[in-house]
């Protein structure tokens, strides 16, 4: 993507127009050994966004690793639009962690989006690597309600295309959007999500990375990046 950063809508809408050619859903990838849990959150007296990214091991979901970086909220909020207010402080973090994930988990869309460029889809883009997005709520598409036993899917579609899978993570739970960000199937993508659950609603890798972005950091390190442990 052309430096700098889009300020406006017009402009991140070009740039999501011009990257979603980009965006491959087929699987491109060997089996992952790592995987990388993606979420961000905000410090709204400060006007800081907050990345952290949490590195597993794939097969057992062992933390590996995590990291955090701050930087200065540059874009409103607007819905469609997250990726250009989080994509830039993640892309921070991601430069500390000690190794190159093998896949991204990103709390979000990926394809599930009107532009077919949700932040999954955009940071795998941009950083050229395997990417799915599971976002917590529905930004847009219809859907029939999946079945109320863990497993259950529904396809998601919008506009006579299919975006995305409703998955039912939890019983008694509402679903998950699960769509492919980059280099990932719709199918591979809620196979891989599958693997990452345990007994809670989130996948672990998100799960896990939204819990530390809940966490208040110490006043002296309100700014750079640096590991949580």
């Amino acid at each position: 993507m052309t430096q700098p950063w889009p300020t406006t809508i017009e402009e991140a809408t070009a740039v999501q127009n011009e990257l979603r050619g980009r965006v491959r859903l087929e699987d491109d990838f060997s089996q992952p050994k790592t995987i990388a849990g993606v979420d961000c959150s905000y410090d709204l007296d400060r006007d800081l966004s907050r990345a952290v990214i949490v590195l597993m091991d794939y097969e057992t979901l062992e933390l590996l690793a995590s990291v955090q970086a701050f930087a200065p909220t540059v874009f409103p909020y607007v819905p469609g639009f997250l990726s250009f207010r989080e994509t830039p402080v993640i892309l921070e973090a991601l430069g500390c962690l000690p190794q190159t994930p093998d896949l991204l988990m990103v709390d979000g869309q990926g394809v599930a989006h009107p532009r077919r460029l949700g932040i999954a889809a955009h940071l795998g883009v941009l950083t050229g690597l395997p990417a799915v997005g599971v976002a917590k709520s529905l930004l847009c598409g219809r859907y029939d309600e999946p079945g109320a036993q863990p497993g259950d899917t529904a396809p998601l579609t919008h506009k006579g295309e299919h975006i995305g899978t409703v998955l039912r993570s939890k019983e008694k739970c509402k679903p998950l959007f699960i769509s492919p960000g980059h280099r990932v199937s719709h199918e591979r993508a809620v196979e891989l999500t599958r693997h990452c659950l345990r007994r809670y609603r989130l996948p672990e890798p998100t799960r896990v990375a939204d819990l530390m972005s809940k966490w208040k950091p110490a006043k002296e390190k309100i700014t750079g990046t640096y590991a949580l442990f």
